[in-house]
């Protein structure tokens, strides 16, 4: 069974995630650092990428990410040549990681755009995470070190979490960490 997690950027993915983690039985997939290793490694994608975006892309064989973030990032169209290019490869291997992990009672897969790219179809089930805008914005700020601004542009390329959480089968609400626990359980419990 493939199980998405999703959710909005700041509303704590990644705590939820590492919950998840402490469950033997449970093999998980983080499509963002899977992409990211990915658009390291993979000469397909480094080849597409220069052809698209140039030679800076790459600086000493390592992505250049604040180069490519300050393209995609500001250019919707853009942002899609990019999510076309890494999208294909990411999803070759996350099917090599599900079929490596049949024995495991389910596969997390983690996708902060799982509905933008469409890859809920993939899953049995999903869950979103959420958290209030204004605790999400105030997380984000403290973690990338960057400007209330700079984090509403990231968000205007994601859907909404409303919009998440009607396509969801699980909401798992990120402002009150022991509700959290209690839910990650509850719903661990109901999906074994």
């Amino acid at each position: 069974m493939i199980v998405g997690l999703t959710g909005g950027i700041g509303s704590g993915k990644t705590t939820v995630l590492n919950f998840f983690k402490e469950f033997e039985n449970v093999a998980v997939y983080i499509a963002d650092v899977e992409a990211k290793k990915l658009m390291n490694t993979s000469p397909i994608i480094r080849e597409k990428l220069i052809n698209a975006f140039g030679e800076q892309t790459f600086i000493d064989q390592d992505l250049n990410r604040v180069f490519l973030a300050k393209i995609v990032f500001n250019d919707k169209q853009k942002l899609q040549v990019l999510n076309a290019i890494v999208h294909p490869e990411v999803a070759i291997h996350f099917k090599n990681f599900v079929n490596k992990n049949k024995n495991k009672a389910y596969v997390l897969y983690e996708n902060a755009i799982l509905f933008e790219t469409k890859n809920d179809r993939f899953c049995d089930c999903v869950i979103t995470v959420y958290a209030s805008l204004e605790e999400r914005i105030s997380r984000i700020i403290k973690r990338d070190t960057t400007t209330r601004e700079a984090v509403l542009d990231r968000m205007k390329n994601q859907f909404s979490d409303e919009k998440k959480m009607l396509q969801s089968h699980y909401v798992i609400d990120n402002n009150s960490l022991n509700y959290m626990k209690e839910k990650i359980h509850r719903i661990h419990n109901f999906l074994t």
